[in-house]
């Protein structure tokens, strides 16, 4: 029965990057897309170099999120845990828009700037948070603390920069508009070594859901453990806002309808979660783009209106 739910992601994943090859301002069809029918050079030119290129960013950033989303939640032992939630993702912004405002020819820097926030604002998150043991409620809090510090210092930026405001602007929403072959370039390295290494530590995420405790006697070091996942997620996290910007809620939605779906060992459940949140946001964007057409909707706003309501239904059910 699981392998049949997680055939139907994946059916889900690859139907979500072919709806959004075909949806937009102009129509191109499956037959088209395949061959059959051939394409005029102004559809070839959309198909290969606007919506293939920003398909594939979507899947990637779903994919990032969703992960670093499940490694916090594994990490942390707090089902509310989102990269965006608890401050991690405003950490990566922070640093991001400063080199996007002080080195704007710089975009190479960004990704390593960004990740450094990214796992700074984690430790301090975590520092906060412990107090003989972790527990999820003064996660919730410590990372909305953070978050508000580091937005605040975001906005200092941009009143600063205000010349610079308006690109900072959209980037702070969460979209994909505009994404290129070159924004496919930043994300793929960082993407296939954070998803690689994080499908390696499945076990020990199993592991430390037994307790630390439990966890010690059966050989794990738990705190070096901790350590490389919590930086696995901030370097998922911190190259996806690089990307499309501060966007949120995708790796609070997605790990848990994944739980729902396959279970909770994370051997299954981590592959599930990254095709489920490649979908997510493939098709999320899709729907953002065609609904008000030709005015283009930021994917980010969506995914908060989808997940405002979700967080909330799952702060009261956790509480």
């Amino acid at each position: 029965m699981r392998t049949i739910k997680f055939f139907l992601i994946l059916t889900a994943a690859v139907a979500g990057f072919f709806l959004s090859l075909m949806n937009g301002s102009v129509e191109i069809s499956a037959a088209q897309i395949f061959g059959s029918i051939p394409l005029d050079e102004t559809k070839r030119q959309i198909l290969e170099n606007i919506r293939l290129p920003r398909t594939i960013v979507a899947m990637l950033v779903g994919v990032n999120l969703s992960l670093s989303g499940a490694i916090l939640q594994a990490v942390m032992k707090n089902p509310l845990a989102d990269p965006h939630i608890i401050g991690i993702s405003s950490g990566a912004g922070l640093f991001g828009i400063f080199v996007m405002m002080i080195f704007s020819d710089a975009g190479a820097l960004m990704t390593p700037a960004a990740f450094v926030g990214a796992l700074l604002a984690a430790a301090l998150i975590y520092l906060l948070a412990w107090k003989d043991g972790i527990r999820p409620i003064r996660v919730i809090l410590a990372g909305v603390a953070v978050s508000a510090f580091l937005g605040a210092g975001i906005s200092a930026l941009l009143i600063f920069f205000s010349d610079r405001v308006h690109g900072a602007l959209m980037w702070m929403v969460g979209g994909l508009s505009a994404r290129s072959w070159s924004h496919v370039e930043i994300l793929l390295p960082y993407s296939i070594v954070g998803t690689l290494i994080t499908f390696f530590s499945a076990r020990h995420m199993n592991v430390l859901q037994l307790g630390d405790e439990v966890a010690l006697g059966l050989g794990l070091r738990v705190n070096l453990v901790r350590t490389i996942l919590t930086a696995t997620a901030a370097l998922l996290a911190a190259s996806a806002v690089c990307v499309v910007g501060l966007l949120g809620f995708v790796g609070l939605i997605v790990p848990h309808t994944a739980r729902l779906i396959l279970g909770s060992d994370y051997r299954i459940l981590l592959p599930g979660a990254a095709l489920l949140g490649a979908a997510v946001v493939e098709i999320s964007d899709t729907f953002a783009r065609t609904i008000f057409a030709p005015t283009e909707l930021p994917v980010g706003i969506l995914m908060a209106m989808l997940g405002a309501p979700f967080f909330l239904y799952l702060l009261r059910r956790e509480l």
